[in-house]
């Protein structure tokens, strides 16, 4: 993220490139334990305007069935009609709204997030990582980001109230994400 008077060639288009880019969420689990996963098929694309950061944004778009927490049962509820009800629901979106730079490598974006089929407004915190040129001579980019969002909002209510209080389920997830863009 820069200022008018400080720029450093990020002007442009980028595609996101899923290789190198992670979307990760944790939740807990009984109320104590934490439980991440991951999406790993995901695509999209950041446009940047140095001079005018308003017209800086991003559209993402995930697979919904490309979760992966490590545990396959999980994944498969996860899935499932109880959750993300991928045969329906088969993507989650994101574009930005705005752009609110809040120093030379970090900005905050606002923009409309959609899961299940229900879009809601979420702010993202977002840092500048760097840029370079990769092995196959490509420029790329770095950015990550952070946010956290409440499952119900969404429609995700599915849950256990276990036997001591409590859910089996947190409501918030946090998420974060590792991007890596390439030069269009």
């Amino acid at each position: 993220m820069t200022t008018s008077t400080q720029t450093r060639g990020l002007t442009g288009t980028w595609t996101i490139d899923p290789t190198h880019s992670l979307v990760e969420f944790s939740g807990k689990h009984m109320m104590f334990t934490t439980v991440k996963g991951r999406f790993r098929d995901l695509a999209g694309t950041i446009t940047l305007d140095e001079a005018d950061l308003a017209r800086s944004g991003v559209e993402v778009e995930i697979q919904a069935a490309s979760i992966d927490s490590g545990v396959e049962q999980r994944d498969g509820h996860l899935r499932s009609a109880d959750f993300l009800d991928v045969e329906q629901y088969p993507t989650i979106a994101f574009k930005t709204t705005r752009v609110l730079p809040i120093g030379a490598d970090r900005a905050r974006l606002t923009g409309e997030l959609t899961i299940h089929g229900t879009t809601r407004p979420v702010e993202l915190d977002v840092a500048y990582e760097g840029l370079g040129v990769n092995p196959w001579g490509k420029e790329v980019v770095g950015f990550s980001a952070r946010t956290e969002i409440n499952r119900k909002d969404f429609g995700l209510t599915w849950n256990v109230a276990l036997e001591a209080g409590g859910f089996l389920v947190s409501e918030q997830v946090k998420i974060g994400l590792e991007i890596q863009a390439v030069r269009a």
